[in-house]
């Protein structure tokens, strides 16, 4: 790999409008209350972080559907013309169909699968955790569109630093430090 490619991890995270309900403080003797609508519209977060530089691609969509992911990899190779991309993804159906695959052997991104059950290896996974404790969790959003607003904004309004730091790719025990 040489120092003009390009490294990316990809994931998809699905917010839901129904909150995530984590651990809170309330008085002691008192339970926290979290208000929900009753409804649990969802949106699905296409995200790729660079390994190097940090910047992030978020694009919402309704379903976690192969047109997504697709849309995904033109916005990569928009952004990234003609220098090679190497992405690191997981093995979710929308990344393996027949049109997926053709699709980025087309656009020349070579696809790198990260082993089965080993979410602890994609950094873009490590940001949506980050994304969910620090935004999602335990409280009610208007809809789901606002969440997913305020979902983008949290990404996009993060430091390249801050980025790759939530992403650990930054840490000492990252597992490709010698590629950056």
């Amino acid at each position: 790999m040489g120092v003009a490619d390009v490294l990316l991890f990809e994931d998809e995270s699905v917010l839901k409008l129904f909150p995530n309900l984590r651990r809170a403080w309330s008085l002691k003797g008192a339970q926290q209350h979290i208000a929900t609508s009753g409804r649990n519209d969802q949106r699905v977060l296409f995200g790729i972080i660079n390994v190097r530089t940090g910047r992030r691609i978020i694009l919402v969509q309704k379903h976690m559907r192969q047109e997504g992911f697709q849309a995904l990899l033109r916005q990569v190779r928009k952004i990234y013309r003609s220098r090679s991309v190497w992405m690191l993804l997981d093995n979710a159906t929308p990344h393996k169909t027949k049109t997926s695959l053709a699709m980025a052997a087309k656009l020349h991104i070579s696809l790198i699968w990260l082993p089965k059950q080993c979410a602890e290896l994609n950094a873009m996974d490590h940001l949506w955790r980050s994304l969910k404790k620090d935004i999602s969790s335990n409280y009610q959003y208007k809809d789901i569109d606002e969440h997913a607003q305020n979902a983008v904004h949290y990404i996009k309004a993060l430091s390249k630093k801050q980025a790759r730091t939530k992403a650990g790719i930054l840490s000492e025990d990252f597992w490709l430090k010698s590629f950056l």
